[in-house]
């Protein structure tokens, strides 16, 4: 007997496509813990002029071009830190583009208070790159030579010689965007199971202070395919592609006030933050109009924005004040939130160089706070954020 489906009865997997809308494979290693998956699907067709001596609807014809956008948003969990990514890993390298950069860690030889970390052995690392240590993660600001760096902030508990270095993978932006493929599983397997073919991530925000920490990643597909009217072969496939064995998904949320921040032209620890995001904005334009195609053929994405916004309590302090100043100024400075505090489940989001807004004062409540609005991050080349995850 037919019933109604569950709002949760369903399984999210994410994987990177080789080449644009072939649906990827999947394994379990591919699921992800997402909140929620809105897929628009609309005809992308011209109106009808022709006179028809009423003001009847005609229709559309069969094979009008479609217009695909999706919304997904996902949680900061844990992860194995043995598999080679977080499972949302695909949705961050398709928001920046760059193939993400492992580190697997290390023996603290000396680290100091101003930032300068010496390994026993050569690091392998290039600027950019994350390193952890406990409860702390930190980005490579310089590299000095083959067995030092210079961090962008010192950790606040400095590992002590001998120390051993966590694992972090490190995501950075890339002129070009690869596309992934969505999947969307249901229980019961007679419900209608989608894939979004051709993904490509337009827009990642980053919520600072939220409920809890986590991602939201909206953008434009090249077809949504459903096990009720597929018809092979699509995207490389020949039947409707079935879900990998569901095995134990064990995960933890993490609350969205743990972390860190650090801000300024020489970055100093806020504990006065009160809200804010990071959101990488792609320009991404749809080849969809070229003649004899009856969807999108590529996506191009224009110039890059990133912007960071964050709200601050007012205060006297030397460091508050030089924001403010900064801002004035159009002086650059850096942003860095760390989101967590436990290892497994730590993420970091580093701007090196971002040109503040002037503050808007906000006495609404009883304390003054400083909302600055979308500053955007500046930088060389494909450099103006990093993501990584420890």
């Amino acid at each position: 007997m037919a019933s109604y489906v569950s709002s949760n009865a369903n399984r999210f997997y994410a994987a990177l496509e080789s080449t644009f809308g072939a649906v990827a494979s999947i394994t379990a290693d591919n699921r992800i813990s997402a909140v929620k998956l809105a897929i628009r699907q609309q005809l992308d067709g011209g109106t009808r002029r022709d006179k028809t001596g009423s003001r009847t609807f005609g229709g559309v014809p069969a094979g009008v071009r479609r217009r695909t956008d999706f919304d997904l948003q996902t949680y900061l969990t844990s992860w194995n830190k043995t598999a080679a990514a977080p499972g949302y890993g695909p949705l961050v390298q398709a928001a920046l583009g760059a193939e993400p950069q492992r580190f697997a860690g290390g023996t603290v030889a000396s680290a100091t208070g101003d930032g300068r970390l010496a390994f026993g052995a050569a690091h392998g690392l290039s600027a950019g790159q994350a390193v952890t240590n406990g409860a702390e993660i930190r980005f490579v600001a310089a590299i000095v030579d083959t067995t030092t760096v210079q961090l962008n902030v010192p950790f606040t508990t400095l590992p002590a010689a001998g120390a051993t270095l966590g694992a972090t993978v490190t995501y950075q932006p890339a002129t070009e965007l690869p596309s992934l493929s969505v999947f969307d599983f249901w229980s019961p397997t007679t419900a209608v199971q989608r894939v979004l073919q051709g993904a490509t991530v337009d827009q990642m925000e980053i919520a600072i202070n939220a409920d809890y920490h986590g991602f939201r990643f909206t953008g434009l597909a090249k077809d949504l395919l459903d096990s009720a009217s597929f018809s092979g072969p699509v995207g490389q496939l020949q039947a409707y592609p079935p879900e990998p064995e569901v095995v134990g998904f064990d995960y933890s949320i993490v609350p969205g006030h743990l972390g860190q921040a650090w801000l300024g032209v020489t970055p100093t620890r806020f504990c006065t933050i009160t809200g804010g995001s990071v959101v990488v904005k792609n320009g991404l334009a749809a080849r969809m109009n070229d003649f004899g195609s009856c969807g999108p053929l590529a996506f191009a994405p224009g110039t890059r924005t990133v912007t960071a916004a964050f709200d601050v309590y007012a205060s006297d302090s030397g460091a508050t004040t030089e924001l403010y100043q900064a801002a004035r100024q159009s002086s650059p400075i850096e942003v860095m939130f760390q989101l967590g505090q436990v290892e497994g489940q730590l993420a970091g989001v580093f701007l090196k160089s971002v040109v503040p807004e002037v503050p808007e004062f906000d006495d609404s409540d009883n304390r003054l706070q400083w909302k600055f609005r979308a500053s955007r991050a500046q930088g060389t080349i494909n450099d103006e954020i990093t993501v990584a995850f420890a």
